[in-house]
């Protein structure tokens, strides 16, 4: 009966990691083909690739899209064949262990403006894994967080005086 026993918990075992590696890949498959979405200047297919309620947080701390608004402030790009183009150099997926529809990661990107970090949530809707929440930010090692401190110290001391008090 213990042998039986341990079979079994072991074709579980197994069964699930392969399971955890088909939705893995799958939710790859989504992030890769968003990507080149944004780089074929496919806006129908970028889109598409985020849920109805998504948010597209950028790099400058104005930019905190909802979904049609960052449509909006998309599509002039789109519109004329160049958006932007984020090729994937690193990537971690986690999934939920309590709801099979939600996933995160974080990845680094060669991006124009160097090497960046993305984040966000996935979420399965109508069984395709979609963005529904990205953090865009720009890499900067830390020797260098100094230099762009001071870089940004003026319009960063705006920023948060008039953002004081807003919460």
């Amino acid at each position: 009966m213990k042998i039986l026993f341990v079979f079994f918990a072991l074709t579980i075992s197994t069964a699930y990691g392969q399971d955890t590696s088909i939705i893995k890949k799958d939710i790859e498959v989504s992030l890769n083909s968003w990507h080149k979405a944004a780089a074929d200047a496919d806006f129908e297919t970028y889109f598409g690739l985020m849920t109805s309620d998504a948010v597209f947080i950028g790099t400058d701390a104005t930019e905190n899209w909802q979904l049609e608004e960052f449509k909006s402030f998309s599509k002039p790009y789109f519109d004329k064949g160049k958006a932007w183009s984020f090729t994937p150099i690193e990537r971690n997926v986690y999934l939920s262990t309590s709801d099979d529809t939600i996933a995160w990661f974080d990845e680094h990107l060669s991006t124009q403006m160097g090497v960046c970090r993305g984040s966000g949530i996935m979420k399965k809707v109508d069984g395709q894994w979609k963005i529904q929440h990205y953090v865009l930010s720009i890499a900067v090692p830390n020797e260098n967080v100094s230099a762009l401190t001071n870089l940004k110290k003026e319009w960063d001391t705006e920023y948060i005086k008039n953002r004081s008090n807003k919460i």
